[in-house]
C-alpha cells in the first residue's frame, strides 16, 4: 500500500476500562484524583477486582487522537505494542472498528497488553491507574519505516518518553516521516511527564518539531513559569506552531507573533477522559483538509467539547457532521 495517510500516531496501546465512582471509592482505594499514577500488575487486577461495571474500549492518548480524526473523515494509522490476548483482541478490533488502521506489533510472550483504569468522579474529573505492560518496550527495531514515510504528520504521544528506547524509538519515527516529505508533532501529556523529561522535552521541540500540543498546566510546566502569556512567548520561539488547551476557556493557537484564541464548545461536563486526545484529533483532521489556524481549533474544541459531554473517550455524535458546522 502507498496511499499518503493523513496522520500516523505513535503511543501506548491501552485498553481503558472506565467506571463512574463516588470520590470516596477514590480515598477508600488509595487513588489520587484527577492524575495519572502508573501502577503494576499486582495493583491492576486488585483495582480492578474493586471496581464497579465498567466499559472496556481500546485506549491510550496518541491511539484516542488517531480514532478522533478518522471519525472526523481523516485516514489515520496507529502504532503501539500490545500482547496476544484477550485485552489486545479488544483493543485491535475495537481501533479498526473506528477507521484507524492498525497492524501492531503484536507480542507473543512478555508482559500482558497495557490497561488504564480510569474513574470518573460525580464532577466528571478522571483518575487514572495505568499499567504499561507491553506497550513499555517499544524501541526503534519496531518501528514501521515504510508506513511513517507515507505520513503527512506524525503525532507523538508524550507519556510513552520514559525509557531510553521509546526515545530512541521517536527519533527514528521522526526522520522517517521527515525523509517522506511529512511533519511532525507531540503532546506534552501531563504535567508530570514534563517535570520527568523537561529538558528532552524543549530539545525535541525545538530542534526536531513542527507542532506542539499542550494544555495550560503542561505549558507552564515546560517553563517553568506561572504566567501564561510568558510561556506562550517562550513556546513561540522553539516552535512554529502550538495548540494550548485552556479548559473552559478554550485554546490559543500560537504561530510566530500570531496568537488565535477560541472559545471552548459549551457542554455539559460528564467525563473529561480524552478531551485533549480528540482536541488534537480535531485540529489535525483540520491541517489536513488545509483549514485555517481558527477552523482547526475549533474542529479541536468542538471535538473536545462532544467527548466531555459522555462517559468514555470515543465519540457518540457523527464528528463529521458536527465538524461542518463549526
Amino acid at each position: 500500500m502507498t496511499e499518503r495517510l493523513d496522520i500516523v500516531a505513535i503511543g501506548n496501546a491501552v485498553v481503558d476500562v472506565v467506571a463512574q465512582v463516588p470520590d470516596e471509592f477514590l480515598a477508600a482505594n488509595g487513588v489520587e484524583k484527577g492524575i495519572m499514577t502508573l501502577i503494576d500488575q499486582p495493583r491492576a487486577l486488585s483495582l480492578y477486582g474493586a471496581m464497579p461495571a465498567a466499559q472496556e474500549i481500546s485506549g491510550g492518548s496518541a491511539a484516542n487522537t488517531a480514532a478522533g480524526a478518522a471519525a472526523i473523515g481523516a485516514k489515520t494509522a496507529f502504532f503501539g505494542r500490545i500482547r496476544d490476548d484477550q485485552l489486545g483482541q479488544i483493543f485491535t478490533h475495537d481501533i479498526r472498528a473506528i477507521g484507524v488502521q492498525y497492524d501492531g506489533p503484536v507480542l507473543a510472550a512478555g508482559p500482558e497488553t497495557s490497561r488504564c483504569l480510569v474513574l470518573v468522579s460525580p464532577d466528571g474529573e478522571r483518575s487514572m491507574s495505568t499499567f504499561l505492560g507491553a506497550s513499555v518496550g517499544l524501541n526503534v527495531t519496531d518501528i514501521d519505516t515504510d508506513l511513517l514515510a507515507r505520513a503527512d504528520w506524525l503525532y507523538l504521544e508524550g507519556y510513552l518518553f520514559d525509557t531510553p528506547e521509546a526515545k530512541e524509538a521517536y527519533a527514528g519515527a521522526i526522520a522517517a516521516t521527515k525523509s517522506g516529505g511529512g511533519k511532525t508533532s507531540v503532546t506534552l501529556s501531563d504535567p508530570f511527564c514534563v517535570d520527568r523529561h523537561r529538558a528532552d522535552f524543549r530539545r525535541l521541540i525545538r530542534d526536531d518539531l513542527d507542532l506542539l500540543f499542550a494544555n495550560k498546566a503542561e505549558v507552564l510546566s515546560l517553563y517553568e513559569t506561572n504566567d501564561l502569556d510568558t510561556a506562550l512567548n517562550e513556546v513561540a520561539q522553539e516552535v512554529d506552531l502550538a495548540a494550548i488547551t485552556l479548559s473552559e476557556e478554550g485554546a490559543v493557537v500560537v504561530r510566530g507573533d500570531q496568537r488565535t484564541h477560541v472559545p471552548a464548545t459549551a457542554t455539559q461536563v460528564v467525563d473529561t477522559t480524552g478531551a485533549g486526545d480528540l482536541f488534537a484529533g480535531g485540529f489535525l483532521a483540520g491541517l489536513a483538509e488545509g483549514a485555517d489556524d481558527a477552523r482547526c481549533a475549533r474542529m479541536g474544541c468542538a471535538a473536545a467539547g462532544e467527548i466531555i459531554s459522555h462517559l468514555g473517550a470515543r465519540p457518540e455524535a457523527d464528528l463529521k457532521a458536527l465538524m461542518a458546522g463549526v
